[in-house]
């Protein structure tokens, strides 16, 4: 399964900051994640969790669901 983003994971405020945020879990700022599974690292209760449910993180995706477009195609 894949979601097209991955934004329902629990997150902390950064001390002192007015407008960052960090998952809860591994800490990575919300930027660096981006809505991104493998935003977050290898090691996070969250990632874990939702791999471990059939979810796929960009990293662990199937190359051949990729679109390749030659220059050819666009006119």
């Amino acid at each position: 399964m894949k979601k097209l983003f991955y934004i329902d994971y629990p997150q902390e405020h950064i001390e002192g900051q007015m407008h960052r945020y960090r998952c809860v879990h591994c800490k990575e700022e919300t930027t660096t994640i981006n809505g991104r599974l493998e935003g977050h690292l290898s090691s996070c209760e969250y990632r874990i969790k939702l791999e471990g449910a059939g979810y796929e993180s960009e990293e662990s995706a199937s190359t051949n669901k990729l679109v390749s477009h030659d220059t050819d195609d666009f006119d």
